[in-house]
C-alpha cells in the first residue's frame, strides 16, 4: 500500500514525450486482422465469431478487437495534471467528521466531498445541516490553499450554500480564493418528480455568483439513474437534460448565458465496467461541447466529479470492493474526471471506520503517485475500442436526450424515464442471477466462513420507494445469505446440500465444484460424499450428512447409465429435493420421473433456484 503523502501536494508536471527508439518493433513480424481471425477461428472450432461480440445495456455491440482510430484528437479536461482526490465526509457527528477531514487532508487528500443528512447518497448518515455543525466540521480546515469542497446536500443544498458562503465571509476570505462546488441540484428525482425548476434555484446561483464565487455551483447529477440500475446512455441523457434545464432557468432569471454555463458541473457514477465508464465520461465531454456550440458559446471542458458507484458495492466479501473501487477510480481518471471520490470498501455495511477510509484514500494515491495516471491527457485517445464506444454511446445518449426534450424537457420526462430505467434494472438483475454478470465473492467464489469487518455504525434500512429506487447488484444474493445466517443462529448449522458424486475424481470434480459454488452463493453448506462407488453408498452417506437436499454430480454418460437409479435411491434415503448438475438432454424425462426436481447449469437462475431451496429446507 502506498505511503501517505503530505497535504496539498502540488500535482507532478507531465513528463516530456520522447520518440520511440528506431527499430524497437523490428524483431516482431507484422500481424494483420486476417491472421488474427484465423487463430480465433481455430479456437472457436466452428462456433460463430459473433459469440465473441458483447452487448451493452444500451444495445451497443462490443467487439473483441478494434483497429487503431485514425486522426483521433485528445479531449480536453477542465484540469491540468492530477485530478482532485476528494475524501467522503458523511459522519453524523460534526466533531467526528472534523477529525476525519483533518486525517484525510493530512494524509494525501486535496479535497473533501461533504455529504449531508437527507442527500440521496447519504444512505441514512450524513453531516448535520445546521450552520454551527458545518463550522465545527470545517474548523481549522484551510479553505484558501487550493482545497476543493464538493457539496452533496439534496433538498438542503440551498441552505448549506448559505452556511458555506457565510463561513467564507466570517473567515475574512475572498470568495474567489476558495473552490466550493456547492452542488445545487434542482431536479427532483424523488417520489413524483417536478414539472419545472423552482425559481429559488436561479436566485441562489445569482446570489453566490454576485458574491464572487467562481467555481461551478449547480450539479447536473445522474447518479440516481445509475443507482436505480440504468444504462450509460440513460445517464448521459439525464446529465444533458439536467444541464440544459438549468441553463434555461438561469438565463430566464437574467444570468448571462456564459455565466450560466460556467455555473454548472457534472456528477457521475464510475463503476467496475472499465470500458463503459471511460467511454461514458468521454462521451459526456463531447456532448457538452456540442451543446455549448449549439448555444453559440466557445466550448470549455466540462467539469466532472466522479464517485465510485454504490450499485456495485457488496456486503459479502467486501474486500473485493477494493478491487472494484480501484477499477472504477482508474476509469474515472482515464475518462477525464476532475474530482474523484472513492467509497470506502465497507460503505454497503455501514459508516466506514478509519481503516476503510485509509484504503479508500490510498486507492487514489496509488493511481496518482505510482501509476502516474495524472500525467497523461486523455490516455484513451486513439484507441479504437474507446473511440468507437465513445462515439456510439454519445449518439445513443444524444438520441435519448432529444427524446426527453421533445417530451417537454427532463422534468416532464422523468416518469417515462423511470419506466425505461426499471426495464434495464430488471435485465441487469436477471443477468446477475444467471451469473452472466458475475459478482466475485457474492455469486462467484463465495466464502461462507468470511470474518466480519468493522464499521462505526450499521447501515440503516434503505427504502426501495420512489421513481428511481436505489439498488445494489448483489442485494438478492445477500438476502439468501442472510437467510442462511438466520438458520445458523437458530439451529447451529447452515442449510446443507449433499453433493452425490459418481465415478472417478476426473468424472465428477468439475460439476461438483460448479455445484458447490452454485449452492454456497445462497448460503448452503456443500457436503461431499466420502465415497462415490455406487448409488447405494452415496445414499448411505446422505442419510448421515445432515442435509435435506442432494445434487447428483457426474458425467453425462454415467448420468445416462445410472442417473435414474441414483435419484430414486436418494429419494428413498430422504432427500426432499434432488438436483442434477449439468443440462439433462435426452435424459430429462426419465430423471424427473426418478425424482430429480431441478437441473443446474451455466445460465441457470441461481436466485430463483436458491430461494426455492431455502423453502425446501425450512
Amino acid at each position: 500500500m502506498a505511503a501517505d503523502r503530505p497535504t496539498h501536494t502540488t500535482p507532478n508536471p507531465r513528463p516530456r514525450t520522447t520518440p520511440a527508439e528506431p527499430g524497437f518493433m523490428g524483431g516482431f513480424p507484422a500481424v494483420d486482422e486476417a491472421h488474427w481471425r484465423g487463430l480465433v477461428d481455430k479456437v472457436l472450432k466452428g462456433a460463430p465469431f459473433e459469440k465473441l461480440v458483447g452487448r451493452s445495456y444500451d444495445g451497443l455491440e462490443i467487439q473483441p478487437l478494434y483497429a487503431r482510430a485514425a486522426n483521433a484528437t485528445p479531449l480536453a479536461s477542465a484540469h491540468d495534471g492530477a485530478w482532485d482526490m476528494l475524501a467522503r465526509i458523511d459522519h453524523p457527528d460534526a466533531l467526528d467528521a472534523h477529525a476525519q477531514a483533518l486525517t484525510d487532508l493530512e494524509n494525501g487528500s486535496n479535497g473533501l466531498h461533504l455529504v449531508f443528512r437527507g442527500a440521496r447518497s447519504a444512505r441514512g448518515f450524513g453531516l448535520p445541516t445546521d450552520a454551527r455543525s458545518l463550522e465545527r466540521a470545517l474548523e481549522s480546515v484551510v479553505l484558501e490553499t487550493g482545497l476543493t469542497i464538493a457539496v452533496d446536500a439534496g433538498e438542503a443544498a440551498s441552505d448549506i450554500a448559505g452556511h458555506l458562503a457565510g463561513l467564507v465571509e466570517a473567515r475574512g476570505l475572498k470568495p474567489g480564493e476558495v473552490r466550493i462546488l456547492f452542488g445545487l441540484d434542482p431536479i427532483d428525482a424523488g417520489d413524483h418528480g417536478r414539472s419545472s425548476i423552482p425559481a429559488s434555484f436561479a436566485t441562489t446561483v445569482k446570489r453566490l455568483r454576485d458574491a464572487g464565487h467562481v467555481a461551478p455551483i449547480a450539479a447536473a447529477d445522474a447518479r440516481f439513474v445509475h443507482d436505480a440500475g440504468g444504462s450509460e446512455a440513460q445517464e448521459l441523457a439525464v446529465l444533458l437534460g439536467s444541464a440544459v434545464a438549468m441553463l434555461r432557468s438561469l438565463v430566464d432569471a437574467g444570468i448571462a448565458l456564459q455565466d450560466a454555463r460556467d455555473a454548472i458541473f457534472f456528477r457521475v457514477a464510475a463503476d467496475a465496467d472499465q470500458f463503459m465508464t471511460i467511454a461514458k465520461l468521454r462521451a459526456l465531454r463531447r456532448l457538452w461541447a456540442r451543446i455549448e456550440e449549439a448555444c453559440g458559446l466557445d466550448p470549455k471542458p466540462a467539469v466532472i466529479h466522479a464517485e465510485t458507484a454504490w450499485r456495485m458495492m457488496t456486503r459479502r466479501d467486501p474486500w473485493v470492493n477494493l478491487l472494484r473501487a480501484t477499477v472504477a477510480a482508474f476509469a474515472a481518471g482515464v475518462g477525464g474526471a476532475d474530482h474523484v471520490s472513492v467509497l470506502p470498501f465497507t460503505q454497503a455495511l455501514g459508516l466506514p471506520d478509519a481503516f476503510a477510509r485509509r484504503l479508500a484514500r490510498n486507492t487514489q494515491l496509488i493511481l496518482l503517485e505510482e501509476a502516474n495516471l495524472g500525467r497523461v491527457a486523455d490516455p484513451a485517445a486513439g484507441a479504437g475500442g474507446f473511440e468507437t464506444l465513445t462515439e456510439e454511446l454519445a449518439q445513443k445518449g444524444w438520441a435519448l436526450f432529444q427524446g426527453a426534450e421533445a417530451a417537454g424537457g427532463l422534468c416532464a420526462h422523468l416518469p417515462a424515464l423511470a419506466a425505461e430505467v426499471a426495464r434495464v434494472r430488471t435485465e441487469r438483475l436477471k443477468n446477475v442471477a444467471r451469473r452472466k454478470d458475475p459478482l466475485t465473492g457474492t455469486s462467484e467464489f463465495p466464502n461462507l466462513a468470511e470474518a466480519p469487518v468493522e464499521v462505526l455504525a450499521t447501515l440503516p434500512a434503505q427504502s426501495d420507494a420512489g421513481l428511481f429506487p436505489a439498488m445494489r447488484l448483489a442485494q438478492n444474493f445477500e438476502r439468501l445469505r442472510d437467510r442462511s445466517d438466520e438458520t445458523l443462529a437458530r439451529t447451529g448449522q447452515r442449510p446443507r446440500v449433499y453433493l452425490a458424486t459418481l465415478g472417478s475424481i476426473a468424472d465428477f470434480t468439475a460439476r461438483a465444484m460448479f455445484a458447490r459454488s452454485f449452492f454456497e452463493a445462497g448460503g448452503f453448506e456443500a457436503v461431499f460424499a466420502t465415497q462415490s462407488d455406487t448409488p447405494d453408498v452415496s445414499a448411505a452417506d446422505f442419510a448421515t450428512s445432515g442435509a435435506r437436499l442432494a445434487c447428483i454430480c457426474t458425467t453425462d454418460a454415467l448420468l445416462a447409465e445410472h442417473g435414474s437409479a441414483f435419484a430414486a435411491t436418494l429419494a428413498a434415503a430422504g432427500a426432499r429435493h434432488i438436483y442434477s448438475a449439468g443440462r439433462p438432454g435426452a435424459q430429462e424425462a426419465a430423471l424427473r420421473e426418478a425424482g430429480v426436481a431441478e437441473f443446474i447449469f451455466a445460465g441457470s437462475d441461481l436466485v430463483t433456484t436458491l430461494e426455492a431451496a431455502h423453502r425446501a429446507t425450512s
